[in-house]
């Protein structure tokens, strides 16, 4: 079993990520793998009612395409557990913006991993944004990865982690203290 990155730890990861076949074509809901599923978002749209009869909210997740709009999966929070979202390369950073979109604009509170070309330099950025969960490349040690989580102890922007910048955050320490 592979592990992930999850709240900061080192887990087992119990999900399967299913992909679309070199060709394009996407597997068939019968020939999914057993147990807990990731799902690409265009295989959602097409046997959303399917793979919910089968599979049950606790075992099903979707991920998102960079290219996808997550305002289209804000109507089905409630039937899946998990968002991915994919990273292709290490290059392409639109994945950042989904999660904070995910997580501010639309109120996903579930668990929001990172999948694809996923590496240490990302991960402290990656959780910034809104990511709990993190599929670390497979040819990466994982637990070297882990800590970038300790690289940082000073964050000066506000963002999902930290809503309030740091000079906001003195300001209030120096006004508390004053009190």
């Amino acid at each position: 079993m592979t592990s992930i990155i999850k709240n900061r730890a080192v887990v087992a990861d119990d999900w399967s990520v299913v992909r679309a076949s070199d060709d394009g074509a996407l597997p068939q809901v019968d020939a999914l793998p057993a147990g807990r599923v990731l799902v690409p978002f265009a295989l959602w749209k097409e046997a959303r009612e399917a793979l919910v009869a089968a599979r049950g909210k606790d075992a099903l997740g979707v991920w998102l395409a960079p290219d996808e709009e997550p305002a289209d999966l804000v109507a089905d929070f409630d039937q899946i557990s998990l968002i991915g979202v994919d990273f292709p390369m290490f290059r392409d950073g639109r994945g950042y913006s989904t999660a904070r979109l995910l997580r501010e604009r639309y109120g996903w509170r579930g668990e929001l991993r990172a999948i694809g070309d996923v590496l240490r330099d990302q991960l402290n950025f990656m959780a910034r944004c809104g990511f709990d969960a993190f599929a670390v490349r497979a040819d990466k040690d994982i637990h070297d990865a882990l800590r970038a989580f300790e690289e940082f102890s000073v964050k000066y922007q506000g963002a999902f982690d930290t809503p309030q910048p740091l000079f906001r955050r003195r300001a209030a320490l120096a006004t508390e203290s004053q009190t």
